[in-house]
């Protein structure tokens, strides 16, 4: 019998144990060296007790680069903007497309509001037309279930809003989904809405002679949208060797390509969501949530579509805007608890998740206008792999000076490749 077949992951007890504690134990089932527990033992600045108490199993942490977005101006406000993120060029995107609308005002932004929906999934109903009009009457009744479950909520001028109900259909027969809207305020507002989706259930059993299943939020927060728009004039937006105008065109058919074929929609939307998860991630704030309902909403049309819109002015400039559901919140969870989170928060100085949301809508529309001007002019590799090659050297072993020596190089060769790296490497130590 092998080593491998001896291992076993079932581990009596694994989640009562210190962090330290897991770690031996997959250190021993892994085969880990003592470099590597000692790396994942270090904890940063997270304080291992607040690690332990946010997820489960907790053995070690994954620390993400913070860098800041500068030149960004949002409603007349000028603004740094932390960004999370492990990838090279997405913080200087926003920089570079935030410094080419700055001297005509930067970003203007709005939103719907912070409503969330939670759902109700009633099924087996024998009349489920006759059953949605009997909830709709229960409106007074629903309203009141739903404000008791969070008086905070009610007393700091949120709550309930209004109910829905819909008709679908589907592979198991017709299913009525009532539609709680509530208003979450700076909260995102998923512990709320399911709260009340659960205590109001029985009671939708009971009117109506079905059978509820699911009770819980849609991260389609299609009631919560933050927009973003700006423009860029042709003389800002001017590239080595190409017109204002050629660069404002070849952006605007870029998008009209994403308009139209979710297999580049699916890259485009990715670039914006480079942004707006960075931001979301350096805020505490769920970028799963996020991500879900932005792709989500990028195909509310029938069809997977751009996030964003380009088009031309009357005065001929560049403009862009993008409509967006952001269900962040500045209160529970990691964006109270982790120090970095409330950090980030500081340096943004936002003090209610609606401009928050709108901020992230900025910094998405700013990432889409840099990635499309790239592949308009000079290829998205260019600028992509100026920066990659840091990583590419470091990858090679280069340290210190070193790092940007082998980077130079191999941009100026074009080719950014590991083994190109060695090589110079080894020319540079001799």
């Amino acid at each position: 019998m092998t080593s491998n077949q001896l291992k076993s992951s079932r581990i009596s007890g694994f989640h009562k144990k210190s962090p330290q504690e897991r770690l031996d134990l997959v250190a021993a089932f892994a085969g880990l060296d003592e470099a590597t527990v000692a790396h994942l033992a270090n904890m940063g600045n997270l304080d291992p007790h607040l690690a332990d108490h946010l997820i489960e199993n907790v053995v070690g942490t994954m620390n993400i680069p913070v860098g800041i977005a500068t030149n960004m101006r949002i409603d007349g406000e000028d603004m740094l903007i932390p960004m999370a993120t492990e990838e090279s060029s997405v913080v200087a995107a926003v920089c570079n497309a935030a410094r080419q609308c700055y001297d005509v005002g930067g970003f203007v932004t709005s939103s719907s509001g912070t409503l969330m929906i939670a759902q109700i999934q009633l099924v087996d109903s024998p009349d489920p037309h006759n059953a949605r009009i009997k909830i709709l009457e229960r409106r007074d009744e629903i309203k009141a279930v739903c404000d008791e479950c969070d008086p905070i909520l009610v007393k700091l001028g949120g709550g309930f809003r209004d109910v829905e109900v819909r008709i679908i259909d589907t592979l198991g027969g017709p299913m009525v989904i009532t539609h709680l809207i509530v208003d979450t305020r700076d909260a995102m507002g998923a512990n709320a809405v399911n709260t009340m989706a659960e205590k109001l259930a029985p009671s939708i059993a009971a009117w109506t002679g079905g059978r509820t299943y699911l009770r819980i939020l849609s991260n389609l927060a299609d009631r919560r949208l933050a927009r973003a728009r700006a423009t860029w004039t042709c003389e800002a937006i001017a590239a080595s060797g190409m017109a204002g105008e050629a660069v404002r065109d070849g952006i605007v058919s870029a998008y009209q390509f994403a308009a139209a074929d979710p297999y580049r929609a699916a890259t485009h939307n990715k670039g914006i969501m480079n942004g707006i998860t960075a931001v979301v991630l350096a805020t505490g704030n769920d970028t799963r949530a996020i991500e879900a309902g932005c792709h989500a909403y990028a195909a509310k049309d029938g069809h997977y579509g751009s996030l964003t819109r380009w088009e031309v002015t009357p005065e001929g400039h560049l403009a862009g805007s993008i409509e967006v559901p952001m269900a962040v919140g500045l209160i529970g969870g990691a964006t109270k608890l982790h120090p970095t989170a409330r950090a980030n928060l500081k340096i943004l100085g936002v003090t209610t998740a609606d401009r928050l949301a709108r901020v992230i809508a900025a910094v998405g529309l700013a990432q889409n206008f840099s990635a499309l001007k790239a592949l308009a002019t000079t290829g998205i590799q260019k600028g992509h792999m100026a920066l990659h090659a840091q990583n590419i050297a470091m990858m090679a072993g280069a340290v210190g000076e070193e790092i940007d020596r082998v980077a130079r190089v191999l941009v100026e060769r074009g080719t950014v490749r590991v083994d190109v790296a060695e090589a110079e490497l080894k020319l540079i130590r001799g």
